[in-house]
């Protein structure tokens, strides 16, 4: 994960988010009717090729892999920046490579990876289980906490099937898009509705099993986003408390700020070995005890932000309380961190 070329590429994106991606440019992102900056996206699609990174280069990708995508997750995470790299360029890119479809790989891929589709997966109900089924009539059900689901060029959908779960492609005008409001107004989430809905197969059979693997790539992918943020919100305590001073002094000097700024830290670097963990190994159960240690990490890093920067923090004014409500909205996307380790 710390190779010469994973710190070039955190290097060369983060001087970018530094340049076009600080507190005001975020706010005026997750405020416009896209949510997200449509020029800084192109210019990181473009320039840098995230989007293009976990594709095979046979689909015009860059034929890197998920390692590489965390990469730039965790800049975008520490930012707080807004982007289609999660939903579009991860969850379905790696959607569409599950199903072994040659024809819809090399027809939806290459816009993907150049940035230029926009695309969506749905699927899930309130409870994050599958909410779709599929007949001979099409699609029928409600799929909650869409990905850029109300925008989306290309809507992909997970339906229960008689022969377990399938991947669809489903015409963007046989369905019912809305966006709803969030807890964190740095990601847009959208409910789909689906009655009766055309739409065609992907996958050829055996796509239950690839399921689950789809999401334990989504599911890294929000942890690599969660030790970034986690990491910055760490970052900006530290230099606030060398800052303020109480009684003549910083009070980032008092032996009991030090000590909790320190567990911070020994958090925040056991979230950044669980995140390695599981892109390594990749079995569930790492994946699991990424998703718990990654999200508690950055909920402990977010809370003691808030604690330390004192009544300023609360503030709508001050970016404490974004990265609050990311590690809230973060820890439960995908579904229930303690509920995945269980499972």
């Amino acid at each position: 994960m710390d190779t010469e070329e994973a710190r070039a590429l955190r290097d060369a994106v983060r001087a970018l988010l530094t340049r076009r991606s600080g507190p005001e440019a975020v706010r005026a992102a997750m405020d416009s009717p896209l949510g997200y900056d449509d020029k800084l996206w192109s210019t990181l699609c473009e320039q840098i090729g995230v989007a293009a990174l976990a594709i095979p280069e046979h689909y015009g990708g860059a034929g890197a892999g998920l390692a590489e995508t965390c990469v730039v997750l965790q800049e975008l995470g520490r930012t707080l920046t807004p982007a289609p790299l999660l939903g579009s360029a991860l969850l379905c890119g790696e959607a569409l490579l599950r199903a072994e479809n040659d024809e819809a790989c090399e027809r939806l891929l290459p816009g993907i990876a150049a940035g230029t589709t926009l695309a969506a997966l749905a699927w899930a109900g309130e409870d994050w289980a599958c909410a779709l089924t599929a007949s001979d009539a099409g699609l029928d059900g409600r799929a909650h906490y869409v990905l850029d689901g109300e925008l989306a060029d290309v809507l992909l959908a997970v339906a229960r099937t008689a022969d377990g779960a399938g991947l669809f492609e489903v015409p963007l005008d046989g369905v019912h898009r809305e966006r709803v409001t969030t807890l964190d107004p740095t990601r847009r989430l959208a409910v789909v509705d689906f009655a009766a809905t055309p739409a065609r197969r992907l996958d050829t059979g055996g796509f239950e099993r690839q399921l689950r693997r789809l999401l334990d790539t989504a599911v890294i992918g929000v942890a690599a986003e969660q030790v970034g943020a986690a990491a910055r919100a760490l970052e900006l305590t530290v230099e606030y408390t060398k800052q303020r001073r109480q009684f003549g002094r910083p009070i980032g000097s008092f032996q009991a700020l030090k000590h909790r700024m320190a567990d911070v830290h020994v958090h925040v670097e056991a979230a950044r070995s669980a995140l390695y963990a599981a892109i390594v190994d990749g079995d569930a159960e790492a994946v699991a005890g990424a998703k718990l240690v990654c999200s508690e990490a950055f909920s402990h890093a977010a809370a003691e932000m808030i604690q330390l920067h004192g009544g300023i923090a609360i503030t709508w004014e001050h970016d404490a309380h974004l990265y609050f409500k990311r590690a809230h909205g973060t820890a439960l996307l995908f579904g229930d961190p303690a509920r995945a380790l269980r499972s």
